[in-house]
């Protein structure tokens, strides 16, 4: 499979991290493994219906670029139950220096669990993630990487803590931090 990456010299990488190849699989699963203050948990991800972005987490695993980092957003609304990561410095402000497509066909569903791409609009994911911890009542506009296969326990604490916003967006009340991130076999 064929992947594009482009430079993004405007917003430029957070921590130092290489382009990932241009080449990814396209058959087969990777789980990733997440330590984090509030507890473990373990996402597969699924190289079939995201292989470039799957490609991508993987390279930025091995490259560390989740490590020691922060998850800025928490909801828990009506519409929305999440929790943001892989921004550096703050939501939205922080990525790998780079971008690629969307992959997405417009079936995409986001239920309990689910693990997809953050952008901030068509064709500009780079590091952002999020985890959806109840539900999420959004379009098909986000690239899912796969699903949480271990730790569903770990989001339940965390929303459990709070958030600081009284409209239930925005920083959790108390940091959620990755430790550290690796794959799995």
């Amino acid at each position: 499979m064929k992947c594009e990456f482009t430079p993004t010299p405007e917003n430029p990488a957070a921590r130092p991290v290489t382009l990932p190849r241009p080449t990814a699989k396209a058959k087969g699963t990777v789980d990733v493994f997440f330590a984090t203050n509030y507890g473990p948990f373990v996402v597969r991800m699924n190289r079939a219906t995201a292989p470039c972005g799957v490609h991508n987490f993987v390279h930025l695993v091995k490259s560390r670029f989740y490590d020691r980092t922060q998850c800025f957003r928490l909801t828990n609304s009506a519409r929305l139950g999440v929790l943001q990561c892989g921004d550096i410095y703050r939501q939205e402000e922080g990525g790998p220096g780079y971008k690629f497509p969307d992959e997405v066909d417009g079936t995409e569903t986001y239920p309990r669990g689910t693990v997809a791409y953050g952008n901030q609009g068509p064709g500009t994911n780079g590091s952002e993630f999020f985890v959806v911890h109840s539900f999420a009542n959004i379009a098909p506009n986000y690239t899912v990487l796969g699903k949480v296969v271990f730790g569903m326990s770990t989001f339940d604490r965390i929303v459990a803590a709070g958030i600081a916003d009284p409209d239930q967006d925005g920083p959790p009340t108390s940091p959620v931090r990755i430790l550290k991130v690796l794959t799995l076999g």
